[in-house]
């Protein structure tokens, strides 16, 4: 085994041949550092294991094929399981981020509460001392007697301590920025110790069937800090989202091996830790007020899921000479897009007026769907009209001002009806709903027809 050392960005990670003040990649001064690196002897013997080839059943016999090889450990979060996709997977490394104090440590204390079939919870902190974990611990009511707490920093210190553990195991690295390798002679968070940390838990988890959860910090742009290359290298990548000075906080999934990606998971935060909320379409709507323009109510689909949520929007006269397009929780580029639509199609001057969005509640939306809540929402605005009560609206607006058909429209109704909303919004091509005697469905062809509809107030 023979040494070497190579020159690495520690901003974009880009390989150089010498040292320099500033990366030729990006352009950052003073982030190229050296790094040491093990070069193996092509000529050695490379050992196989015994169980390094494995043979498939006999081609006629699908039965073994189909048996699940590992199994899902279900905990006390059902949001959680949801997002993971039915539960924990044997082996899998887990990637959790999010901003400071949402609330990621509390999630996995709670988390270690109990999951079924496990034998042995481990928590490694990086960042604070055992008794400060235990402090959160007894605070969250957390009474786990197969939970091991301990805190250290470096990496090889960690894989001798959980080596003990195999089979039935969880271990919680919080968090993977403050672990280092003194292998690697750079400081502990760089892109090399990131890198060499992860692959080395992860190593750890395949062996030995044990599931690994690693908490990472993002940057000021909302990813995890780090290459790009540890995303691919674990197995789930789950993001906690929300501001701190709302209650609701959200749990996406960014890429799963095991389960699907486009589900979330709604909590609130609380004084004895975080609350699931199973029904999320009532709590984002809890304020919900009728009687106030620049209001709608967007049916959306996350995952399986139905949820109700709460568009608002506000037009204002401005006095600058390119009128501002603000929007929290939605796309500014797509709300572009909707106001030249409404500006073109419908003949609605926006020249001399700012247009803002929000999404109620901290959620962010990314659906198609959302167009035409986010399209009467800012007609009501510009109008100063409420727009008609127990409405919801759902569709994708087209650059020519056409409604194009949602999926899952039994789904948005039925979520809607069990929350006393009895106006459904919608394309001219949607497909027709079991027939109620309550439910008032418009169908609409294009932007402009619900414009005058709204306008007239031929809906109260």
């Amino acid at each position: 085994m023979k040494t070497g050392s190579k020159f690495v960005c520690q901003e974009c990670g880009a390989i150089l041949a010498k040292w320099m003040g500033q990366c030729d990649v990006c352009r950052g001064w003073n982030c190229v550092v050296e790094e040491v690196i093990e070069i193996a002897n092509p000529k050695s013997a490379v050992c196989i294991p015994d169980d390094f080839l494995v043979a498939l059943p006999e081609p006629g016999d699908f039965s073994e094929l189909n048996e699940p090889v590992t199994k899902r450990h279900r905990s006390t979060l059902e949001e959680l399981d949801r997002v993971l996709g039915g539960g924990l997977v044997d082996g899998s490394v887990i990637l959790l981020g999010g901003p400071p104090g949402i609330g990621k440590s509390t999630l996995l204390l709670q988390l270690l509460s109990n999951i079924s079939e496990i034998e042995n919870y481990v928590y490694i902190s990086a960042e604070e001392s055992t008794k400060q974990v235990m402090l959160r611990a007894n605070r969250l009511g957390i009474h786990n007697p197969n939970l091991v707490i301990a805190s250290s920093s470096d990496i090889h210190q960690i894989l001798q301590a959980i080596r003990q553990f195999r089979h039935n195991s969880i271990v919680v690295i919080d968090s993977i920025q403050t672990v280092s390798s003194n292998l690697i002679q750079s400081p502990p968070g760089s892109i090399s110790q990131v890198r060499f940390c992860t692959q080395e838990l992860v190593k750890f988890a395949k062996a030995n069937d044990v599931i690994v959860v690693i908490v990472g910090h993002i940057t000021k742009d909302g990813a995890i800090a780090g290459p790009k290359t540890l995303e691919h290298m674990v197995d789930c990548v789950l993001y906690f989202e929300g501001d701190r000075a709302l209650d609701y906080k959200i749990i996406r999934g960014e890429k799963n091996r095991f389960g699907p990606t486009d589900e979330i998971g709604v909590f609130a935060m609380t004084g004895g830790g975080l609350e699931e909320i199973h029904n999320p379409s009532a709590a984002f709507l809890s304020e919900h007020d009728n009687q106030v323009s620049g209001v709608a109510v967007f049916s959306g689909i996350e995952g399986t899921r139905p949820i109700l949520s709460e568009m608002q929007a506000l037009v204002s006269y401005t006095s600058l000479a390119i009128p501002r397009r603000s929007s929290v929780g939605f796309d500014v580029n797509r709300l572009s897009m909707l106001v030249a639509v409404l500006a073109t199609r419908c003949k609605m001057s926006f020249s001399n007026k700012d247009i803002f969005v929000n999404i109620a509640g901290g959620l962010r939306i990314t659906e198609p769907a959302a167009d035409l809540a986010i399209a009467a929402a800012i007609i009501s605005a510009a109008n100063q009209k409420p727009l008609p009560t127990r409405s919801v609206f759902f569709g994708e607006v087209g650059l020519s001002g056409e409604l194009r058909q949602s999926p899952l429209s039994f789904a948005r109704v039925k979520e809607a009806l069990k929350l006393g909303f009895i106006n459904i919004f919608c394309a001219h091509k949607t497909e027709d709903f079991e027939s109620s005697p309550e439910l008032n469905v418009v169908k609409v062809k294009s932007i402009r027809d619900l414009a005058t509809m709204l306008h007239k107030g031929g809906l109260e």
